[in-house]
């Protein structure tokens, strides 16, 4: 059994590797045409080239789940082409027992997609956006036709909003802004910067402009008096620190795909946006996606299994690898829209994040088990009808 399931696997991890590398290489080729028009002095093809290396393992990460699946199906039906299926069922190899072995040799592949998930994509993620920065000088994620927002509390119960224009290699600031209001909706203090830095929980600001606001401003507004000492007062600095739970891990992972990020890093960032009473429902979806991942492997070997297990007489392969290709489709569909209804609707994080697997794997599993005892459900459901015709 030992050596069926290595043979087995070799077959899956090479029709695999196979599908994952043709996938990678049409998505780089039609990004490549696409981004073609960007190519200029300022932005030269070499730039164009690393940029799309650094995408790589972003795309393997998104491309695993279906390459596993039409791989699967293609070494399978391979197999069951020539027969070999038959004599694994022949030897007392049940329909189970080929799926036990094909969730046997998930294990590896599992392994590599949570090292994939976990420390190469989101480096890749932050490499991508840094190069970005550097090259182009934009970067799209989380961000405003005015920046990035950031809200947080102040020591003495009020609140801090801070306003980056533009981002930073290594997670530096430039055309920074930040309004206090130590009470309230008042404004009290609005500072801006031309550049900052974040080092040991302070925010570090570089050629300052503060615009100081007198407490009594807003009663004289509102009474239309006309006070003594000025209302408004402008000062310059050098240099300004101000303490801040923002980091520049925070404001990296906001411009990032929560997927993307690691587990850690998601757990931070959500007691962030928790502790400033800011909306964490999507950073939860995603923990709960990222655990779910290598679930979703598992169910692609066994979605493959039925289709692979069916015996064809001649041809049927290239059947077999476009039903793949619209079940993973199909799959990829479903479980997008089940993220934006369980946002939508308030659905618990672990049924959206779940659910679709869930349903694909019951349904795998009936079928599996209807190809392992069709015989005697023929059987049955023809001698009821025979049973029936006869008594008549």
């Amino acid at each position: 059994m030992r050596t069926a399931r290595r043979y087995l696997a070799r077959e899956i991890y090479r029709s695999t590797a196979v599908v994952l590398v043709a996938l990678l290489g049409l998505f780089m080729f039609f990004t490549l045409v696409d981004e073609m028009d960007t190519v200029g002095e300022k932005f030269p093809l070499i730039a164009l080239f690393y940029l799309q290396a650094l995408s790589v393992p972003t795309r393997l990460y998104d491309l695993l789940p279906i390459g596993l699946l039409i791989g699967a199906i293609l070494a399978l039906a391979g197999l069951a082409q020539r027969n070999e299926l038959v004599i694994l069922r022949v030897s007392g190899v049940s329909g189970m027992g080929l799926l036990k072995m094909l969730w046997l040799i998930s294990i590896p592949i599992v392994l590599g997609a949570t090292v994939l998930s976990e420390f190469i994509t989101p480096i890749a993620e932050i490499k991508s956006s840094e190069a970005n920065l550097l090259m182009r000088g934009r970067v799209e994620g989380g961000r405003l036709a005015s920046g990035y927002w950031f809200k947080e509390p102040t020591d003495g119960g009020g609140t801090r909003v801070i306003n980056i224009g533009s981002l930073l290699a290594s997670g530096n600031a430039a055309n920074l802004s930040i309004f206090e209001f130590p009470e309230g909706t008042a404004l009290s203090l609005m500072s801006t910067a031309e550049s900052a830095r974040f080092a040991d929980g302070q925010l570090i600001m570089q050629n300052v402009i503060e615009t100081r606001i007198a407490p009594e401003t807003k009663n004289m507004l509102a009474d239309a008096k006309v006070s003594d000492r000025p209302v408004v007062v402008k000062e310059k600095f050098a240099t300004r620190q101000v303490e801040t739970t923002l980091s520049a891990e925070r404001l990296v992972a906001r411009i990032l795909t929560p997927e993307r990020m690691t587990l850690k890093a998601l757990h931070d960032y959500i007691q962030y946006l928790d502790r400033n009473q800011l909306q964490s429902d999507r950073q939860v979806v995603a923990v709960w996606r990222k655990l779910a991942y290598p679930f979703t492997l598992v169910v692609m070997l066994t979605i493959a299994a039925p289709i692979g297990f069916m015996q064809t007489r001649r041809g049927g392969v290239g059947a077999k690898v476009f039903l793949g290709i619209l079940l993973g489709t199909g799959f990829f569909m479903i479980n997008q829209l089940a993220l934006n209804v369980g946002l939508l609707y308030k659905w618990p994080p672990v049924v959206t994040a779940l659910l679709p697997n869930i349903g694909a794997m019951i349904l795998a599993l009936i079928a599996i088990l209807a190809m392992e005892h069709r015989n005697a459900i023929i059987s049955k459901t023809f001698g009821v009808w025979l049973g029936r015709k006869s008594a008549v």
